[in-house]
């Protein structure tokens, strides 16, 4: 009889320490104060899915990243600056860009906020709030892009200013046909030059040099007009051959 009341006192004690790990995971503020932190360290948006409408949450993780989270608000009206709104949902990202980025898809029925950490150099990076829009804003995705080739392998992408409204900053990426990202940069203008980077305010391409197009070859554009609150507005996608 002792033997099975010492057995059920550890269960007890085992299942309360599990339950006491689960709760200190689920708050941002509690994980964000384990370690050193960079507040808008990770670069992250999301949209919604034209054909599915689930969300899609982007992050570009750096090489080394590790422990990557996921953190939303129960909604829109909670305080988006305060950490102890924001619980961790356990649900795992897959490649996007044949993994230069990360994604995150999820089926929702509220708008939110929504925070993207990792761990880096004993440091945990998060995400600036992002705020999820996809019933009062719901993302557009179209094909209306002006491409110049007049510069041989230096097509320049051009497309309407703001077309959404609410526009921050643009976002590009040329990828070619097996979606291997060649380029990826941020402008304020709404141009972009491959591979000119005069106007370019962020970059997230890693292979430098970027390999030339090839002429005849198939590229794909695309384009994310991103708010200041990290919600894609429009999605600009489109495939052309290289002249």
């Amino acid at each position: 009889m002792y033997k099975l009341k010492h057995l059920i006192l550890c269960l007890v004690i085992v299942m309360s320490c599990t339950d006491t790990e689960y709760a200190i995971e689920q708050s941002l503020e509690l994980y964000a104060s384990s370690k050193p932190i960079e507040i808008g360290a990770v670069i992250a948006c999301a949209a919604n899915d034209k054909d599915t409408g689930d969300v899609l949450t982007f992050f570009y993780p750096q090489e080394g990243a590790s422990n990557i989270r996921f953190y939303e608000t129960e909604s829109t009206q909670q305080d988006h600056e305060d950490f102890t709104n924001y619980k961790q949902v356990f649900i795992d990202s897959e490649p996007f860009f044949n993994g230069h980025l990360g994604k995150f898809t999820q089926s929702n029925s509220k708008e939110k906020w929504v925070i993207i950490t990792f761990e880096l150099n004993n440091e945990i990076k998060i995400s600036n709030p992002i705020r999820i829009k996809h019933q009062t804003k719901p993302t557009v995705w179209t094909e209306a892009v002006t491409i110049d080739q007049t510069i041989s392998g230096m097509p320049e992408f051009s497309w309407q200013h703001n077309a959404a409204g609410d526009n921050a900053i643009y976002f590009q990426v040329i990828s070619d046909s097996q979606d291997n990202l060649l380029s990826g940069t941020y402008t304020y203008e709404s141009m972009f030059q491959y591979y000119n980077i005069s106007n370019v305010v962020l970059n997230v391409t890693t292979q430098l040099p970027v390999p030339d197009l090839i002429s005849g070859n198939s590229y794909n554009f695309t384009l994310m007009d991103v708010s200041l609150d990290n919600w894609v507005n429009l999605v600009v996608s489109k495939s052309f051959n290289v002249q």
